[in-house]
This record gives C-alpha cells, structure tokens and sequence, in this order.
C-alpha cells in the first residue's frame, strides 16, 4: 500500500514551511539576499540546513515562493483598496496611499521585493506581481476615465507610469527614505508628507481634482 500522509503530518509541514519564509522575511527585511545564506537560514528557523534543503531545494527556488507569498500580500492589500466604495478617484488614493504605508513601515524588505538585485527567477516573480499592480491601476484609471473622473489618454500607460512612480518614489536611490539611511526610517511627519505628496502626484498623474482625495 502505498504511504499517505495523515493530516497530522501535512499540518506539521505547513507549519515548518510557514516558519522558514517568515524566517527569510525577517533575514530580507534586516540584511537583504546577501545576508540569507541557506546556513544562516535554517539556523535562525531553528532547523538542520538538510532539513531546510529537504522542502526548498535551493536559494532560487526559496526566494521565489518567499516573493511570490508575500508578494502576493501586498497585491491583495491594493486591490482590495482600489475596488473599495466611492468615487474612483477615492479609491486610486486609497491603494496608494495603502502600498505607502505599508512599504514605509518595512522598507527594507520592500527595497528586497521591489529592487534590490536578485537571481533571474526572482526577477520574473518580480516582473508578474508588477503587472499585477498595474492591472488593477489600468482597471480603475479606465472606470474613471469612463466617468469622466479622470482624463487619461491610454490607461494602460498611466497605469505602467504610476506602477514605476511609486516604487521609485518609496525605494529609488533619489528617493526620500533611501537619503535618509538606517533603513529608510523617517519621522512620522516626513513619512506622512511624503506619502500624501506621492497620492497627490498620482492622481493628478490621471487627471483627477484636488477634491477627490482628501481624507
């Protein structure tokens, strides 16, 4: 007969894998991929570095579901925000100003998911997610542009735009968080100007009015 897995067993691998990407959450938010050695790994999720091999194979193959998992997170934290109620323009400066905050509060984890250089196969998750988030901006900047809301000439180039505009406002290397050093931390009334100042940008970016973003 052959072996099945009792329910047990696959509750007790879950959870082993659940806390080797929350250990390489931690490891990328702290040091970045230098630092996550598959050694230095297992060690900080307390296992044997066979065992870590025995349910990911290699760092590639690690790091990709560790994106592709938490990734997804933040995909799902966007959408939620941006198919809310009211007017679309409401809705655009809410999924901004929730990606925002969100990638503030874990800035060096954000650099790690956003830009900082990894392995092709990172790369490629990297690149889906991105056409992810500007799936769901080409869908709205498109409702609101039907409702006269926004004026955008193509939805889809706004929507590639406003993608690039904000990462490279949050983690680009001219950005304010990346001058600021020790991880990107800013004051709270720095952070909070910057994240209003980089809602205001995006919907005037789409063509929407001042009114339609207050708080």
């Amino acid at each position: 007969m052959a072996y099945r897995e009792t329910d047990k067993v696959r509750q007790r691998k879950d959870s082993v894998r659940r806390r080797i990407l929350e250990t390489v959450r931690a490891r990328l938010g702290s040091g970045g991929f230098g630092e996550a050695t598959m050694k230095r790994l297992a060690r900080e999720a307390g296992l044997a570095t066979g065992t870590l091999y025995r349910y990911f194979p290699d760092r590639t193959e690690l790091f990709a579901e560790t994106f592709r998992v938490f990734t997804q997170r933040e995909v799902d934290k966007f959408t939620e925000a941006a198919h809310g109620t009211g007017p679309c323009a409401q809705r655009l400066a809410s999924a901004v100003r929730t990606f925002s905050e969100r990638a503030l509060e874990g800035h060096r984890f954000a650099y790690a998911m956003i830009a900082e250089p990894a392995e092709p196969e990172v790369e490629a998750e990297r690149l889906a997610y991105r056409r992810a988030y500007a799936e769901v901006l080409h869908d709205l900047l498109r409702d609101g542009t039907r409702k006269r809301e926004f004026v955008v000439d193509d939805p889809q180039v706004a929507a590639a735009g406003i993608v690039g505009a904000i990462a490279e406002a949050l983690i680009g290397p001219l950005s304010p968080p990346a001058r600021a050093g020790v991880n990107g931390r800013l004051a709270p009334r720095e952070r909070r100007r910057l994240i209003e100042s980089i809602v205001r940008f995006c919907l005037r970016a789409a063509g929407a009015k001042d009114r339609h973003y207050d708080r």
